[in-house]
Formats: C-alpha cells, sequence, structure tokens
C-alpha cells in the first residue's frame, strides 16, 4: 500500500503536533525542577535527567516525513534515524530504572541518599548501552541492502532492508526491559498489599525505611540497659545491709540516667517514590503497544501498511513527553498540599 500525498500530511501534522506538545510537557519537567525546590527528590531527578533524552527524541519525531524526503543518505535522515534509535530506548532504560529504586525502596529500605548515589551509575550504564549500537548503526551499509538507517514511510529508522536488526536491537531489548519492569513493580505491588499497614500507607502517605535489624539492636540495648540498673540496684542493696543490719532496706537512688539509644527512623513518600514511577511507566507501556503491533505486521506482511495503525503510531508515540509533563507536575503538587495540610497539623499540636 503506498501512502497518497494527503494521508502522508495527516501524519506529518498529528505527528508533529504530539511531538511539539511532548516538547512542552519536557520543557515543563525541566523548568519546574530547576525552580521549584518541592520537586527534588531522587524519583522527580530520575525525570529531570531523562527529560533531556526524551527531547532529542521529539526533536526527532518533529521533523516526522522530513527526513524520509530528504533521502537516506542525507544529514537529515541519519540524525532522524540515530536518535529515534537511541533515545526511545534510553528512555524505557530510564522508567527501568525507576522500577529498580522503587524495589530498593521497599525491600531494602533505601533512603534518598542511598538513591542519589545510584545515578551516576544509571547516567554511565543507560548512555553506553544505548549510544555504542546507535553510533555503530551509522557506519552499516552492504552493496545489497543498503545503509542501516533509512526511510520508514513516516521517518527514517532502521531501513526495512534490516529489519531483523530492527527487531534485535530495537523491539527485542524494549519489551524485555518491560518486562523487567513489569516484574519488579509485580513483587513491590504484593510486598506494600502484605505490608500496608506496617508501611504506614494512606492518608499519611508514607513509607517507613527502618529496618528490622535496627530495631532489634535498640531492644537488645534496652534490655542490657535494664540489667545493668538491676544489677546496680542489688549491689547498694548489699551495701545498706552490711552498714545497718537492723535497718529497713532502702530502695537505690534513682539519680543515675541510662540514656536510650537514638532509633533513627527516615521514610519516603509512598506518592512520590512508588506511585508516580507506576504511572509513568504505564505511559510508557502505553505508547510501544501500537508502534510494536505496526512492526510485526510490517515483518509479517511487507507489502501491507495500516494507514490507521501509522496515524495511531505518530500520535501515542510522539505524545509520551506531554503525558509525563502532566504526571510529574500533578502528583507532584498534591504532594506539595498534602506535606503542607501535614505540617500545619503538626504546628497546631505543638
Amino acid at each position: 500500500m503506498i501512502l497518497s500525498d494527503q494521508q502522508l500530511n495527516t501524519l506529518a501534522v498529528v505527528g508533529r503536533a504530539s511531538s511539539a506538545l511532548s516538547i512542552l510537557g519536557v520543557a515543563t519537567i525541566i523548568i519546574t525542577f530547576s525552580f521549584s525546590k518541592n520537586f527534588r527528590n531522587p524519583m522527580h531527578r530520575l525525570i529531570f535527567i531523562n527529560a533531556f533524552y526524551n527531547l532529542f527524541d521529539f526533536i526527532a519525531t518533529m521533523i516526522s516525513v522530513s527526513g524520509p524526503n530528504a533521502g537516506d543518505e542525507s544529514a537529515l535522515c541519519r540524525f532522524q534515524a540515530f536518535s529515534l534509535q537511541m533515545f526511545p530506548l534510553a528512555d524505557v532504560f530510564w522508567t527501568l530504572a525507576m522500577a529498580y529504586d522503587v524495589f530498593l525502596i521497599v525491600f531494602y529500605h533505601y533512603d534518598a541518599e542511598d538513591l542519589r548515589r545510584l545515578e551516576f551509575k544509571f547516567i554511565t550504564i543507560i548512555t553506553a548501552l544505548v549510544f555504542i549500537p546507535a553510533l555503530i548503526f551509522l557506519f552499516i551499509r552492504t552493496p545489497a541492502k543498503g545503509p542501516m538507517y533509512g526511510s520508514e514511510t513516516i521517518w527514517c529508522s532502521i531501513s526495512p532492508q534490516w529489519v531483523v536488526f530492527r527487531i534485535l536491537f530495537y523491539y527485542g531489548p524494549v519489551w524485555l526491559l518491560i518486562a523487567f519492569a513489569m516484574i519488579l513493580y509485580c513483587l513491590v505491588g504484593i510486598r506494600v498489599f502484605k505490608l500496608r499497614q506496617n508501611l504506614n500507607i494512606g492518608r499519611a502517605d508514607h513509607i517507613q525505611l527502618s529496618s528490622k535489624t535496627s530495631i532489634e539492636n535498640h531492644s537488645n540495648t534496652k534490655t542490657s540497659s535494664t540489667l545493668q540498673d538491676d544489677e546496680i540496684s542489688i549491689h547498694t542493696t548489699s551495701e545498706h545491709t552490711i552498714e545497718s543490719p537492723k535497718s529497713p532496706i532502702t530502695p537505690p537512688p534513682t539519680s543515675r540516667i541510662h540514656p536510650r539509644p537514638n532509633h533513627h527512623q527516615s521514610g519516603v513518600s509512598f506518592r512520590h517514590y512508588v506511585l508516580m514511577p507506576l504511572i509513568f511507566f504505564l505511559v510508557m507501556l502505553s505508547t510501544w503497544v501500537a508502534p510494536t503491533i505496526n512492526r510485526v505486521q510490517a515483518f509479517i506482511r511487507h507489502d501491507q501498511t495500516s494507514y490507521p495503525l501509522l496515524v495511531a503510531v505518530v500520535a501515542t508515540g510522539s505524545l509520551r513527553g506531554f503525558w509525563n509533563g502532566i504526571i510529574f507536575i500533578t502528583i507532584g503538587m498534591k504532594g506539595r498540599r498534602r506535606s503542607g495540610r501535614l505540617a500545619n497539623h503538626i504546628t497546631s499540636i505543638t
């Protein structure tokens, strides 16, 4: 099926409109994070870092059909193909990184400082994994198949002649990473359901990060302190008995005070550290449904193209940044209002 000029123009308009909204959403995330102190927790930081990867992704989709129209050997087509190979895959990696952070919070009681230490590792590993293949593909070509990057009707990416590589190095890793993220969120969901009362989730919007080990140490220290008090009391009693056997035994003085160890407890917001990454994952998951169906159909039936499916691809795939911006602002503002009400309540009590 060969698309008409009108259909191509419609695809370009839909794709560019979605890309423009996504760029607006990315700008909202970057500006909000930069100027508001209420959006600075580690999850916000991961979303902020990923926003720069998303920016190049949506710039590439904004190019739309101009890339294929410029020709497979053009710099515009090759830049678009390189960007669409690298940055959408990076977005999936960052979503998995957020899922991994949620797993560490719920199962291993990682706090904000622990999560911040992982950021540089995430940046290094994710950038290397997506940049190296995308760069190598720029230089791969054969006389029979031509360059690996080429026209894909709605934009430039790995060309149809290299479709196996597109499955192995693009859609395959994407859905493998999505599967890993699903497993992590399922484990987290089971854990949260079992411990929902202990984690203090609900109106308090709070996950307690104190571990059982610290509680046991505190109990052991308290017990040893009590035993030490008892020992001191029994020595005191003996002295009183020797000095005046006929006098009544008086209780030991209570001036000695054994300070109790401080039990350090920390917590994080369930809304910011669990709910927001989960919603980001669901949005990302929904954007990959239409492109994957389109790719499977193209792989099975090389001579058929579904125009409605292409419209869905350019609309949903390019609109991800817009939804990310809405989620970032909405959940962040709700968390800010909740924190403000909690602070006012504590102030009124004290």
